[in-house]
């Protein structure tokens, strides 16, 4: 069963860098898409970032558009957040996830997702 190993994350200050990384230990090029999403303390899951691996569409929650960006390296099996201007509330732990059955490829439907990774923490400082 393929799996989704995670890097990066980290601490920052407010209008700081992070990046992501994704790996599939599997090949994750036969997934139909690949995303980001997060969950901050006491609040519910949030999609961040998707990405169609046919074609390289991409789409992006309106709270992270014009400052986080989802790429990917198919050759090494890499998936990418890269994450600028961050903002307190940009605090949470981030996932990555895929889809292998062809669902919307939105960060409004999570639920199509059945592969996630452990999680990586960010934690952006006022």
């Amino acid at each position: 069963q393929e799996q989704l190993v995670q890097s990066g994350g980290g601490s920052v200050q407010a209008g700081g860098s992070l990046r992501l990384s994704c790996r599939g230990a599997g090949r994750i090029t036969h997934f139909h898409c690949m995303g980001w999403f997060r969950r901050a303390p006491g609040k519910e899951r949030q999609g961040v970032a998707t990405l169609r691996k046919r074609g390289g569409t991409t789409s992006y929650a309106d709270f992270v558009k014009g400052r986080f960006t989802i790429s990917q390296d198919i050759l090494n099996n890499m998936l990418y957040l890269q994450m600028d201007n961050l903002e307190p509330e940009d605090t949470a732990t981030y996932y990555c996830a895929a889809d292998s059955f062809g669902g919307s490829c939105s960060p409004s439907d999570g639920k199509d997702f059945d592969y996630w990774g452990r999680g990586s923490q960010v934690t952006v400082a006022s």
